[in-house]
Formats: structure tokens, sequence, C-alpha cells
């Protein structure tokens, strides 16, 4: 009996459960994390693709992702992630850039404009570079150049430690920009450059500014040094004592030629993407500087300039003469009654013309002057005729003799308002 359970309970030792094999179970498992992460990654690319757009960068042989949100798909090709070659944006990596170029002529505020727009902490604007020759020899030179400055490996004194969202530089129109204006424009529409024209209304003022700063070239008035620009009004006084001689027969042409340069411009670059501007309008309303930072969609901030204007006032406080010999013409009929030498433009102001129609009815008149000197002595007799008849001249006078005292005042007062704006 014994023996019996001994056997039996040595039987019930040795009888175990048939093992199940772990790789099905393995197999299950792994099956069961692949669902789960494939779940897991469509949700969050849907996430991300409902939410941001991402664009892939390339940074040192490292792949990263920009997420590019809240931009217009029309401004998509003027937003830029420059990767620079001389250094590593590290944490500007992924803030955008937009390009920008200041395309001006001399003496036309350019240098006060950029000033501005450097003392805003996110706009770099490297100055006129193409003074240089070598950079604009030729189309490939400019381009290059062009290359540099837009890929942020341009350091100057204007380059932001901070993350710059604009850069830029100011460029004259007699700086190559007129001789390959294909190439440039090509350049600006395929890397989607925006171009900021300044330009000057008043281009008699500007011709005065030229003459003074190649006069002061030589001269070197400020203790024997030339500056273009100053930032003290003594030194702007100094400047301004200076007061250049106009040859009145070359006036015109040369008016005419500014004229047609600044239309030529608009014409060539009116495929790109650009704002025009004028001096002017900029002193007289500063919230145009507003609309400028609105186009280059950067952050508002009052801007300011520690530059000082140097040609203040009326522009006969401006100019020393009129290099041109003194001829009959129909507006000295006027000084008949006593009037005096800017008579014309007083009546003008009086009646409310605006500048620009006083500027063009001066320019008119150095015109006529100009055929005069040119023309026959019958050609001269038919000038003279177009004299104001004696009707015309007895109401003149009377309105100098019973109003002088009211046209000098309004004049003045007129005058002063224009003072900042001039």
């Amino acid at each position: 009996m014994k023996e019996a359970l001994c056997s039996f309970s040595k039987d019930t030792l040795v009888l175990k459960p048939p093992k199940k094999s772990p790789l099905v179970l393995r197999m299950v498992v792994l099956l069961f994390s692949m669902v789960c992460g494939v779940y897991i990654c469509s949700i969050c690319l849907k996430q991300i693709s409902s939410q941001t757009k991402a664009r892939l960068l390339s940074l040192g042989g490292v792949q990263r992702l920009c997420p590019v949100s809240d931009i217009d798909p029309k401004e998509i090709n003027y937003v830029h992630y420059p990767i620079p070659n001389t250094y590593d944006r590290a944490e500007c990596a992924c803030n955008p850039v937009r390009f920008f170029a200041i395309l001006s002529m001399q003496r036309s505020g350019s240098g006060w404009f950029e000033t501005l727009l450097n003392s805003h902490i996110n706009v770099s604007s490297n100055g006129e570079i193409f003074s240089v020759k070598e950079r604009k020899a030729n189309a490939s030179a400019i381009v290059a150049t062009l290359d540099k400055v837009y890929n942020l490996d341009w350091l100057n004194s204007a380059s932001k430690n901070e993350c710059s969202a604009a850069v830029g530089f100011k460029w004259m129109l007699n700086q190559g920009v007129m001789v390959h204006h294909k190439e440039i424009v090509d350049y600006f529409i395929r890397r989607g450059v925006s171009a900021i024209f300044l330009f000057r209304r008043n281009v008699l003022r500007r011709m005065i500014s030229v003459l003074a700063n190649s006069y002061d070239r030589d001269a070197k008035l400020l203790n024997g040094t030339h500056k273009s620009h100053v930032h003290s009004p003594h030194e702007a006084k100094i400047l301004a004592t200076y007061k250049p001689i106009i040859n009145a027969t070359l006036l015109v042409p040369n008016l005419k030629q500014v004229e047609d340069t600044t239309a030529k411009a608009l014409e060539y670059f009116k495929s790109t993407r650009h704002i025009l501007l004028y001096y002017e309008d900029i002193i007289k309303n500063r919230t145009k500087l507003m609309e400028v930072q609105d186009f280059l969609r950067v952050p508002q901030r009052k801007l300011k300039s520690r530059q000082v204007k140097i040609h203040k006032g009326s522009l006969s406080e401006q100019r020393s003469a009129f290099s041109s010999p003194q001829v009959d013409l129909p507006t000295q009929t006027l000084e008949e009654c006593g009037w005096p030498h800017n008579a014309i433009s007083k009546i003008l102001i009086f009646l409310g013309f605006s500048h620009q129609f006083r500027l063009k009815f001066q320019l008119r008149t150095l015109e006529f002057k100009q055929r005069f000197l040119h023309a026959n002595r019958r050609e001269q007799n038919k000038m003279r005729s177009l004299s104001f008849p004696t009707s015309y001249k007895t109401i003149l006078c009377s309105l100098v003799t019973y109003l002088p005292l009211v046209l000098e005042s309004t004049a003045t007062a007129s005058e002063a308002r224009h003072h900042n704006v001039d």
C-alpha cells in the first residue's frame, strides 16, 4: 500500500504542464506596439499640418525644422532663412528675414532715412556698399555682392546682434542700377527682394545740396574734414555758409535728366515688390515711417536719427545767384511796379498753389529764358510780345499798391510752414 502511494506521488511529481512558445507572445506585443505607434504618429502629423507649415533647413549638416506660421502664401517668396558661412545664427536660425534695397539718388535724404531704419532693433541696413567700383564692375560682381549681403555674411557697424528681421542696404541709381537693371530685376524677383524708392520732390533743393557737398569735398570746411552728414547744429551751420552759384543755362536740362532717371527706374522695377517714398512726405508726415515698417513686416517702433539738416530756409537763402545774363522776359514787366525778384512765387503762395506747382512754374520760366537766349532776334521779339497786357499790368500794380503788407505777411507765414518740408 505504501509502495503504491509512493509510486503515485512520484508520478504526480514527474507530470508537468506543456510549455507555451514565447515567440508567439513577443510577436503579439510587437504587433500591438506597431499599431499604437502608427496611430499616435498619424494623430501628431494631423495636428502639425493643421496648425503650421514646416520648412527643412540644413544647418552645418544637421537637419532642422523651422515652423512658419501666420504668413500669407503670397509672401512666402519674401520670407527667408539665410545660413551664413562666417558664423552660426544659433537661436536666430529659425527667425525669418526679409530682404530690401533702398534705391535713391545722392542728396535725397537716403542717409538720414537709413539711420532711421537702423534705429529699429530688428533692421540692418548696410550702407552704400556699391560705392566701391569693383563691386559694380559687371552683373556677375553685383550678384556676388548681393548674395553676400543677403546671406548675412556682410558684417559692418549696422549688423545687429539681435535676430534681424529685415536686412538690406542703400543703392544709388548711378551705381550700376540703371546699366544692369535687367539682371538686378531678375535677381530681386528670384530672391524675393523688396525695393524702397526714396526721392525728393524738390529737385532744385537737391541740386543745391549736391553742389554744396561737391564744394566741401575740396574745401573741407569742418577743420579740414569732409562730411556729407553732420550730427550737430554747429557743424550744419558751418556747411550752410557756402551758397553755390547755379548755372541757369544748364539748370533745366539737369533737372529734366533727374526726372527722366526717376521715371525710368520706376518703370524698370515696376514688376518687383516696391514702395515709393518722398523725402518731404516723411518729414511732414511721420506716419510714413509706419508704412515702411509695415512694408518690411517688422514690429512698429519709434524711429530716431541723430543727423541734422544742413540746408534750411528758403531757396533764395541757399544759393548765391543764377549765373545767367539778364534778359528782357515777360516776367520782368512786373518790375515796373516795383515788385521784388521773387514776386511771382509770392503771388502763387498767396493764391494757395502747391509747392509742386510753384516749382513747375519756375522751371517753365527758366526753360523760357533758355529758349530766349538761343533764339534769334526775330524770335526774341515774338517772345517779348508775350508780355502781360496793359490791363493786367494795371491790376497787378494795384495789388502792389494796396496789398503789399498782406502779401508779404502771407508769403512769410507760408514759407515758414514749408520750412522743414523744403
